[in-house]
């Protein structure tokens, strides 16, 4: 039985659960280019709210951080390479059988479900920028992930891979769990519920 307050669990799933920064930082020739290039790619996504192709946002950010048209096309040539954090596939496995799992991804539908198949535990339900037709943190995003899971946000603990995911979910009224794997410093770390840099702390609350 779970005795949780939560029904249900979301996760941002590109830096939620995948180590994109990694193959950002590859591609781009160090890890500054690619922090710089990774952080003008989410303040573009998420500024952009109605959905526009993926892939030219990620060209556009690669082109405003004086990156080559070149890198852009390699990360997406190479996305299969992308990999989930370490403890991922241990996390998931331990709240599978207790929570409905989801995944809302500011993502086109293709590489989004590239991305997810790279994770071992099946989700429940999914949504991607692309089906939707905007970017979190556009409330449409939310909610279409929150009915399609049936659940309501006083329920749900939202697992956020940025800070624009930390505002746009606590806008919904849900918990947030910012996975800030990397560090980042923005004020809407004083709006997440809980702050940390694994996904292992998502154990001890959960279950």
């Amino acid at each position: 039985m779970n005795k949780s307050k939560y029904d249900a669990v979301i996760f941002d799933l590109l830096t939620g659960l995948i180590d994109s920064w990694s193959l950002w930082n590859e591609i781009a020739g160090s890890e500054l280019k690619g922090r710089d290039w990774r952080a003008r790619y989410l303040q573009i996504t998420y500024n952009t709210f109605e959905y526009k192709k993926y892939e030219d946002l990620v060209l556009l950010s690669a082109q405003q951080v004086g990156l080559k048209n070149t890198n852009a096309f390699k990360l997406i040539e190479e996305w299969e390479r992308l990999k989930p954090w370490p403890e991922v596939n241990m996390v998931l496995n331990k709240l599978k059988d207790k929570f409905a799992l989801g995944v809302a991804t500011n993502c086109s539908i293709k590489k989004g479900n590239e991305a997810i198949e790279l994770i071992d535990v099946k989700f429940d339900f999914t949504v991607t920028a692309e089906e939707v037709g905007f970017y979190k943190p556009h409330p449409e995003m939310y909610n279409c992930i929150l009915k399609k899971m049936n659940t309501s946000p006083s329920r749900t603990l939202f697992v956020a891979g940025s800070p624009f995911d930390v505002e746009g979910a606590k806008s919904m009224d849900m918990d947030v769990y910012w996975h800030n794997r990397v560090g980042l410093s923005h004020v809407n770390e004083k709006k997440a519920d809980y702050v940390e840099k694994s996904l292992n702390k998502l154990i001890e609350i959960l279950t």
